[in-house]
């Protein structure tokens, strides 16, 4: 039964990489998407006589993407990812505790409109 038990620690911590792999790429895709907003670009002059070009900043631009970031919807990777640091440190009790309260017995039965209320309760323990 160790190695049964053992085996399914592996597991787990292997879904919990998977999720933390999948926060990364959306993290490091995200910020790539900034950067790509942030650079400027150049656009002729209308009624130049010299034909040179005009730099334009896309400082406006800047503040949109952190609007679309705060509402970015949480997905269930991510919501699973902070559970299981919860379960692992000892909570486990809690975290189904959570689960009933937000009205499953599973995560993957929780609406997703409820995952930020979710970790709002799990981040108090």
């Amino acid at each position: 039964m160790g190695k049964v038990k053992l085996l399914l620690d592996v597991i787990g911590d292997l879904r919990t990489l998977a999720d933390s792999l999948q926060a990364v790429a959306d993290a490091v895709a995200d910020s790539g998407a900034a950067e790509a907003e942030l650079t400027t670009t150049k656009e002729p002059e209308k009624a130049g006589k010299s034909g040179k070009t005009a730099v334009k900043n896309t400082a406006k631009k800047e503040e949109k993407p952190v609007a679309k970031k705060e509402e970015k919807q949480l997905t269930l990777e991510e919501v699973r990812a902070v559970l299981a640091e919860k379960s692992r440190a000892g909570h486990t009790e809690e975290v189904r505790e959570l689960l009933k309260k937000h009205g499953a017995d599973k995560l993957s039965g929780i609406d997703p409109a409820e995952y930020p209320a979710l970790l709002a309760d799990a981040e108090v323990l």
